[in-house]
């Protein structure tokens, strides 16, 4: 054991990819308990048969698209016309458009540059301060991680169902699941702007609301502002299914953009899918090699003596979930949401099971942890990302992050604890 856990530290010192980390310690596992090696590709090709997993590459391709798109500027513009009257009217707005891009993106990266470069300069404008800008737009681009049609949880519940752990996990579960506490997060960042604006009320203008402006707003999103409504509305009334939902949502958005729009040129299509496929079948590779590391993991038991462990030390509840909001914390902070799922929620979820937490809240936890862990000091993702986009130092992101980032922990011990928050609609 010690022997296969310094290979596995000398390759990660190496910088091998992590899906190779992943397949060699299944490979030794394997191979030290006499298992035929063929077993893994058996769980590679396991995969294909999981017919779920077909929405992640098309909701991935339509939201690259709609990021070549200016469907950006457009969601901007139409929630300033609905939001910009308000005390804090253009900070909320920033943040109800943030949660929305990532939701549908599924990249909280993508969300800092494309909304950055619209929001950053727009509130400078209008007075707020500069270290509220800049904190607001960083802990706001992976606000979208909880609402539908949301990759991460799409992956959550394949890896839920694959485990069968615990109470059944069913996609459009975790779709509902993750409405009131993706809103109590929004709600409270809210409360935070709207104290900002009236703590500083006499430098940051606000736009006087305008009928005609709303209506050329709507006008200008006739085409984008229905897909969200078909996409929901059709998987809850049962319509359509997951996979389903996501054919149509790409079907939708080439037809948009490319042919009614034309905001994305034909030839630029080609790029466009390599693109968003290498990051899909980096995902889909290392979910595949993690399917084989988990089933060694299982046979071998280690999840079973893992929780012995730990309920040998930890007998509460209480304090199994705040060790566990640190440690997502600390997670989020060096691992991307999906390498994270993949290889973590195979070790907690049976654990998470054995303290009577439901699988559906364990992965409400889990994402909004993430959600933070993309902007905590000293290495979350989005500083980084933040600091090369608006050309300032890290050290700058760090200080403008703190306030929204502790905002978010409470409402993060608001979901750890009150798990009706996450439950109460499915139910």
């Amino acid at each position: 054991m010690l022997t296969g856990m310094a290979i596995m530290a000398l390759l990660i010192i190496m910088g091998v990819p992590l899906f190779v980390i992943i397949a060699t310690s299944a490979l030794y596992g394997f191979s030290r308990a006499d298992v035929d090696l063929s077993v893994i590709a058996i769980e590679i090709y396991r995969i294909v048969d999981t017919p779920i997993l077909v929405a992640i590459p098309l909701f991935t391709l339509a939201g690259y698209v709609l990021g070549e798109s200016r469907a950006s500027e457009r969601l901007v513009r139409l929630t300033d016309a609905l939001l910009g009257w308000m005390p804090g009217g253009l900070a909320i707005v920033s943040l109800f458009a943030c949660a929305f891009f990532t939701a549908l993106t599924g990249a909280s990266g993508a969300t800092i540059i494309a909304l950055g470069a619209i929001l950053y300069p727009a509130m400078k404008q209008a007075g707020y301060p500069e270290k509220f800008n800049l904190g607001l737009i960083t802990s706001s681009g992976s606000l979208g991680l909880l609402f539908p049609p949301s990759i991460a949880l799409i992956l959550y519940g394949v890896i839920a169902q694959q485990m069968d752990v615990g109470e059944a996990v069913a996609i459009d579960d975790l779709f509902i699941a993750g409405l009131l506490p993706g809103l109590l997060m929004l709600l409270l960042l809210t409360a935070w702007t709207v104290y900002v604006s009236t703590r500083d009320g006499a430098c940051i203008a606000r736009s006087a609301f305008s009928m005609r402006k709303l209506v050329a707003a709507l006008k200008e999103s006739l085409w984008e502002l229905p897909m969200p409504f078909i996409l929901i509305g059709g998987i809850y009334t049962g319509y359509f299914a997951i996979s389903e939902a996501a054919a149509v949502a790409v079907m939708y958005v080439l037809i948009v953009e490319v042919v009614i729009l034309r905001e994305v040129p034909l030839k630029k299509l080609p790029d466009i899918m390599r693109d968003s496929m290498v990051v899909v079948g980096g995902v889909l590779v290392i979910l595949g090699v993690s399917l084989a590391s988990t089933n060694y993991l299982i046979d071998a038991e280690v999840p079973n003596k893992l929780f012995e462990f730990v309920r040998e030390h930890i007998d509460s509840k209480m304090t199994f979930l705040v060790l566990l909001n640190v440690f997502l914390l600390l997670l989020g902070m060096i691992l991307d949401v999906f390498s994270a799922l993949v290889i973590i929620v195979p070790l907690l979820l049976p654990m998470a099971v054995g303290y009577g937490i439901h699988p559906i809240h364990l992965g409400i936890i889990f994402l909004a942890n993430m959600q933070i862990g993309y902007f905590t000091p000293p290495v979350g993702m989005n500083l980084f990302i933040a600091s090369y986009r608006f050309h300032k130092p890290v050290t700058e992101l760090y200080a403008a992050s703190i306030p929204f980032m502790l905002i978010l922990i409470i409402a993060v011990l608001i979901i750890t604890y009150w798990p009706e928050l996450s439950l109460m609609l499915i139910r």
